[in-house]
């Protein structure tokens, strides 16, 4: 592990899939002046809960203050610490290269080659690439196509999933849910 991933902790945050949710998260850490390295929010397997995956310099702020200041907010479910904990995290970026001329091309293929990355759209003058992969791995990537010459990029930032029977899940049931599960007082 490099110096500069030692820095970094991961945090997971349950919360409800509502409005403003995003908002008091962002606001917690433009307060506190905690810096956020990357934030991702997606959707879980259970209707009314979405899932932050929060990664932070640990050299600027205390990570456990930071678990325990998101988890007085209004709307989080849960939130756990999972950078010691074994677990696998992935980015994904797309990344737009020139591809004008049979050398830049063959670059390119062979750099794909190395990586866990494909050309997902090719053309005359650029190529798109695709690459999930942990986040040193992604940069590694990066490095290697610099001098080709990125026209574009955009990444998700961090996921992360604790690895084996370490699973971070709720029973919270968003009270919308909970509506539309029962009819005529019985539970569906």
């Amino acid at each position: 592990m490099s110096e500069q991933e030692s820095t970094k902790h991961t945090i997971m945050a349950l919360v409800e899939n509502k409005p403003g949710v995003l908002n008091r998260v962002a606001s917690l850490f433009r307060r506190r002046n905690f810096n956020v390295d990357s934030l991702t929010v997606g959707r879980t397997h259970r209707p009314g809960v979405s899932r932050m995956t929060i990664v932070v310099d640990s050299q600027r702020a205390d990570v456990r203050k930071i678990a325990n200041n998101l988890y007085k907010l209004v709307n989080v479910i849960d939130v756990k610490i999972l950078s010691d904990k074994p677990h696998v995290s992935r980015d994904l970026a797309l990344i737009k290269v020139r591809t004008n001329n049979a050398d830049s091309r063959n670059a390119v293929t062979t750099i794909c080659e190395r990586y866990p990355a494909r050309i997902v759209d090719i053309g005359t003058e650029v190529a798109i690439l695709e690459i999930t992969a942990q986040e040193d791995v992604v940069e590694e990537m990066i490095n290697q196509l610099q001098p080709i010459g990125i026209v574009e990029m955009i990444r998700t930032g961090i996921v992360a999933m604790g690895r084996g029977v370490r699973i971070h899940d709720t029973e919270y049931e968003s009270p919308l849910s909970a509506i539309g599960s029962h009819k005529n007082g019985y539970h569906v």
